[in-house]
């Protein structure tokens, strides 16, 4: 039996054609499209390919550390495994809309105390976001991760582990600026260099704890706080960094 294939795009429906639809309205539908699925929405040819995942300028991300005000919420997100555990704590600066990645842990092959008393001594007050998959069992001893994290007096609630929608608002955040990371992040930048999908448009599941734990952050709600702010002589002391003026 012979077959026919025709590659339909956006040209080839009636109702994606003017006056059905402005040039704005399509302009708005692209945005909401991740990168590798623009071409094949557009054009109707297969375009998953391999490639980064955030095709974005690593320079246009990056900052130089600073102290982060007391008054900027602040939260952090949790990817744990034997091999590897990851976390990343983010700083949002409210007035600006904008979120900075200001501190990371990795570390692997080690107990999850020894995990949770590191990432305690940074962010005892915090709440956090944990990879959903740890409410399984620990591939070393058949515990339960989550259990043994929140044990150890950390504040956590399940990620949202929508991949896609993580992603996206992720991108979006990068491409409208309102997305930074300090420099000093050097596991972070290590892997967002990596991130990519495969000939299949298949994500390389491959060196993206961090990059996972970034998509917890981002994507999982009611999980940023303000700490109360520690008065000290001459100003209010931040978290990640030492004397901010009051001047």
């Amino acid at each position: 039996m012979a077959k026919y294939i025709d590659l339909i795009g956006w040209d080839d429906a009636p109702h994606l054609q003017p006056p059905n639809i402005t040039q704005e309205e399509l302009d708005d539908l692209e945005s909401t499209l991740l990168p590798h699925q623009r071409q094949a929405r557009r054009t109707g040819k297969p375009a998953l390919g391999s490639g980064a995942i955030y095709p974005v300028d690593e320079d246009d991300l990056l900052v130089d550390p600073f102290r982060i005000p007391p008054d900027w919420p602040r939260s952090y997100a949790l990817d744990v495994g034997w091999q590897k555990t990851a976390a990343i704590w983010g700083a949002h600066d409210v007035d600006n809309d904008c979120y900075y990645l200001v501190h990371e842990y990795y570390v692997g092959q080690q107990e999850p105390i020894i995990h949770a008393r590191a990432i305690k001594a940074v962010s005892e007050w915090m709440m956090g976001a944990i990879d959903p998959a740890s409410v399984g069992s620990n591939q070393k001893d058949g515990s339960k991760l989550k259990q043994e994290y929140r044990g150890e007096g950390l504040k956590l609630v399940n990620a949202n582990n929508a991949v896609n929608a993580g992603i996206h608002r992720a991108l979006v955040l990068m491409q409208s600026g309102r997305l930074r990371v300090f420099r000093t992040l050097t596991n972070w930048r290590k892997e967002f260099r990596l991130y990519r999908r495969d000939e299949k448009g298949r994500i390389v599941k491959e060196n993206d704890h961090l990059m996972d734990s970034m998509r917890y952050l981002l994507n999982t709600d009611g999980i940023w706080r303000t700490k109360p702010v520690e008065r000290v002589r001459g100003g209010s002391r931040g978290e990640w960094g030492g004397r901010r003026s009051s001047h």
